[in-house]
């Protein structure tokens, strides 16, 4: 490989929502630990569980079923 070129490859602190502690690697420069919303621990993707969201409980269906009737065609 060509010297100077590539960026600096650092380590930072990445805080799940447990709270454990797991260091990661990056070209990002990060002076503070990154702290996730989402992690592996929480995420329905790995934990298999569905949130109230994805059983039709969401923005998408309260806005249907309040403007079930409503129309813009006279009678």
């Amino acid at each position: 490989m060509k010297k100077g070129i590539h960026p600096k490859y650092n380590e930072y602190d990445v805080i799940l929502t447990t709270g454990e502690v797991v260091k990661m690697r990056s070209t990002l420069e990060r002076k503070e630990p990154l702290k996730l919303d989402v992690d592996p621990n929480t995420h329905p993707a790995w934990t298999g569980k569905r949130s109230l969201n994805d059983i039709g409980g969401g923005a998408a269906d309260k806005f249907k079923k309040r403007f079930a009737g409503f129309t813009t065609k006279k009678s």
